[in-house]
């Protein structure tokens, strides 16, 4: 699949020095993107959190972490799909991936 192949590229290039090789995540700091319930309740949202970062406490997996984690304002529309998809299929188990037009949408509505 070139979504998660790229996708794992982008993923060790821009989020693996905090949320790890298998995004385990990092003690209390970093949360992991291994939490598949997190990942489908939040999937509208997955989109904003990588191009624009976020702030403000969130439950992981039912831990509280509280880190301002960076935006990645320099990825294309179809980066940001790729990456989701990787992380969402191989941190998450999802058996659908993240297409360029449903990046644009969610962009569009971040809050």
């Amino acid at each position: 699949m070139q979504y998660a192949t790229i996708g794992q590229k982008l993923y060790v290039q821009h989020c693996q020095n905090c949320h790890g090789a298998k995004g385990e995540g990092l003690g209390k700091l970093y949360p992991p993107l291994t939490d598949q319930k997190f990942l489908e309740e939040n999937r509208d949202k997955l989109a904003c959190i990588v191009k624009n970062g976020m702030a403000g406490e969130i439950v992981v997996n039912g831990e509280k972490f509280n880190q301002a984690m960076p935006g990645v304002p320099s990825l294309t529309n179809i980066d940001v799909a790729y990456v989701l998809t990787y992380i969402t299929t191989y941190f998450g188990n999802s058996t659908t991936h993240f297409t360029q037009e449903e990046v644009i949408q969610m962009l569009k509505d971040c809050r």
